[in-house]
């Protein structure tokens, strides 16, 4: 079946219990907590162009800068298809490159330190198009989950095989062993595996001898009463409390629970599909919209906007982003799907300071992406013989 993610338009017609809500939710319109929005010129990268388009930024926590503060590219700038500035970001990013059915992990120079697969990575028979991918908390291993296949793997870094796999491949289920439409695969430090199961309504604890210790919601039971439902979730992110942050695509809220699973806050973020939220280091939630024009939002856990980024038209705007991770100096790296771009955003300018792939031209070749789904930023040294 075509991605819960590629195809959200027909979504309603693919994934869900029955019972579960049948529309997308609208675009909701950010709400100015106390804000002022202002427009914020947008650079155009190494094609010496003056931006046509304005930042369309919206702060609720303090007002954005005015447009004479920003700083313009300089005319010799390097071409899109690699980095804007060297040493953008500290560590190694791993991209989760499907359109190309690969993994790569590339420093912030735009080197490429590292792909995936090779001949004999993978089980005979299968395909690889991983939505994302995340490193290992001991940095030996990647976990990527494949919507499409209905899977997850582990594979070794070292040997670039698969040395473990959770899931039917090819084969959508709800049984034990099963999943459908799985997202968002994250590994723990002790070795199990968070993953949002989308069509199946629940996140499930996955432990490395198959068997699942623990789950959130129930299956098949697709509405946001948390914590005993949610309603399709697409993000499962894990929180240094023990406890986990939960995207819900119908409805579009966000839910935070601790360790023990109680519920934290269950906020409405105005987003006309949420994907794979994260909290930044004040505790608010970051969020992209997944749609086009898309945006990446800051909501508080109370469900005040602090701020939004969502250009309409230009080189800022995104096109399905579907993963924001704010980094502690407020910057957001996040991965602009069908512009098939990777970028560091400044939101509070309105500047994209670093890009690897070329801004709508989709390839295969050095430098360049085709549909990145996924992306995980990980700190110097951590990816073990890299």
């Amino acid at each position: 079946m075509a991605s819960a993610r590629r195809n959200p338009p027909n979504m309603a017609r693919q994934i869900g219990a029955p019972g579960s809500p049948r529309r997308i939710p609208p675009l909701a319109i950010a709400v100015l907590v106390g804000g002022l929005a202002v427009a914020a010129v947008l650079f155009m990268s190494g094609h010496g162009q003056t931006p046509t388009a304005a930042s369309s930024f919206t702060a609720g926590r303090s007002p954005a800068p005015a447009p004479s503060a920003l700083v313009t590219s300089p005319s010799s700038a390097p071409v899109s298809s690699v980095p804007i500035v060297s040493g953008a970001f500290v560590g190694d990013l791993l991209i989760a490159d499907s359109g190309n059915g690969r993994i790569l992990i590339v420093n912030s120079q735009g080197q490429l330190l590292w792909h995936f697969p090779v001949a004999g990575s993978l089980p005979v028979g299968e395909t690889f198009s991983a939505d994302d991918a995340f490193l290992s908390p001991d940095g030996r291993t990647i976990v990527a989950n494949d919507e499409d296949q209905q899977i997850i793997d582990r594979i070794d870094i070292a040997s670039r095989r698969v040395v473990w796999q959770y899931g039917h491949y090819g084969r959508a289920g709800s049984a034990a062993g099963y999943l459908h439409t799985p997202d968002d695969a994250y590994p723990l430090a002790n070795g199990d595996v968070t993953v949002a199961d989308i069509a199946n309504c629940r996140v499930l604890e996955i432990a490395p001898d198959k068997h699942v210790v623990r789950q959130w919601g129930h299956t098949g039971v697709c509405r946001d009463a948390p914590p005993y439902s949610y309603n399709e979730p697409n993000g499962d992110t894990p929180l240094p409390d023990g406890g986990v942050l939960i995207t819900e695509i119908r409805g579009s809220r966000v839910v935070r629970l601790d360790a023990a699973g109680r519920v934290v806050f269950d906020i409405h973020v105005p987003t006309g599909y949420p994907s794979d939220a994260q909290l930044d280091s004040h505790g608010d939630v970051v969020v992209a919209d997944y749609s086009n024009p898309g945006a990446v939002v800051a909501v508080s856990p109370t469900g005040h906007v602090v701020w939004r980024y969502g250009p309409k038209t230009g080189v800022g705007r995104l096109d399905h982003p579907s993963l924001a991770v704010p980094l502690a100096d407020g910057t957001i790296i996040l991965n602009d799907d069908f512009r098939h771009r990777v970028i560091l955003l400044d939101p509070r300018t309105g500047r994209i300071l670093w890009q690897y792939g070329r801004t709508d031209a989709p390839g295969s070749g050095p430098g360049r992406l085709n549909n990145p789904d996924g992306i995980n930023l990980v700190p110097p040294g951590a990816i073990v013989g890299l």
